[in-house]
């Protein structure tokens, strides 16, 4: 169990650095809020300043009104908050995404990692492991039935059944969530087979992903106007949400239309969460389980927090088989999932 000595304590707003005077991922809007990436869950509109990476920060406003003045320093530059010194650190995870480092004047040094990957992933920083006392870590797939494969296999499995789908005249819809997800999603599909079209959701934080730098196919606005180029041979990119709705019905290709779902639940839940969908491929934005265990290994710690999803399960094996202390800090979110699907403003989730 965490402790009230602890330099990052877990409170009904979120993890708070009383020593720093800022929260990391507040639930709520605080003063001070230092935030690892802008999924819903992680980055609340309405707090009085922000601190986080400038990828981020750009996406924030790109999906949530309420952001206001934002403090935006380089990976690993270090900045003096009250009695500590906090750097972000890339997490791999999404673009902009970072690990919270913060260095008290006395005692250990914490890391933070929010939500994290550690395969390569073209679209956004790759994952730095960072030196440690104590590591706070996220636990989405926290278990051993959660491995990944190879990412590239993944893509030519998917660009072959969209050609497949081509072929016979059939609509391809790829559900994917709307920040991260989809932009790397995008970057793996064969723009050769045919037209790609996106949903208006991903507009946004696929404008703030092209405007970093990141190498993305050309794409059409999925709407009635352009549905006739994309019946048939095209592939289009949605939001989970949009599955099973009219939109979707308006590209039906004469061979009708094929959807797949692309998360890492597709690994052993695969035909319990598809639904209605044809097919599902297992690509996650965060890490697995061998991921897990080995960042714990690389930053040194001797403590580990561990939050979302299977945290017990996690912290059992580090505590049994790693030999490190653990605790688990409670959290209203498990994850992947919670995270991407809906656009935040101040009155809540849209």
């Amino acid at each position: 169990m965490p402790v009230k000595t602890d330099l990052i304590v877990p409170t009904d707003r979120g993890l708070w650095c009383e020593a720093g005077g800022f929260y990391i991922d507040p639930w709520r809007p605080v003063d001070l809020a230092v935030v690892t990436h802008a999924h819903a869950d992680h980055a609340t509109p309405g707090c009085g300043r922000y601190i986080a990476s400038a990828n981020t920060a750009a996406l924030m406003r790109s999906r949530m009104s309420g952001i206001g003045e934002a403090h935006t320093p380089a990976f690993g530059e270090p900045l003096r908050l009250g009695a500590t010194t906090v750097s972000l650190h890339p997490a791999g995870h999404v673009l902009g995404s970072s690990q919270v480092r913060v260095v008290p004047e006395e005692g250990p040094t914490w890391v933070v990692t929010g939500d994290y990957k550690v395969e390569p992933d073209p679209t956004c920083e790759p994952f730095e492991p960072v030196a440690c006392d104590v590591l706070l870590t996220e636990s989405t797939f926290g278990l051993p039935i959660y491995r990944w494969g190879d990412t590239l296999a993944v893509f030519d499995d998917l660009n072959a059944w969209w050609r497949s789908n081509a072929d016979a005249g059939r609509t391809t819809v790829v559900l994917a969530y709307a920040l991260g997800k989809a932009q790397r999603v995008l970057a793996g599909l064969d723009a050769s087979i045919g037209p790609i079209g996106l949903r208006g959701a991903l507009h946004g934080p696929t404008g703030v992903y092209q405007e970093a730098g990141i190498v993305l196919p050309d794409w059409i606005h999925a709407n009635a106007t352009n549905a006739p180029e994309l019946k048939g041979r095209g592939l289009i990119v949605c939001p989970p949400s949009a599955s099973g709705t009219a939109w979707i019905r308006k590209f039906r290709g004469k061979g009708g239309i094929r959807t797949a779902f692309v998360s890492g639940w597709m690994r052993v839940r695969g035909r319990r969460r598809w639904g209605s969908v044809d097919r599902g491929f297992v690509l996650s934005d965060h890490a697995d389980w061998d991921g897990l265990i080995d960042t714990v290994r690389r930053t040194g710690a001797k403590r580990v927090g561990v939050t979302h999803g299977s945290s017990e399960a996690l912290a059992r094996y580090l505590a049994e088989r790693e030999g490190v202390e653990t605790f688990v800090v409670p959290t209203r979110y498990r994850g992947e999932g919670d995270e991407q699907d809906g656009v935040q403003g101040p009155g809540g989730a849209a």
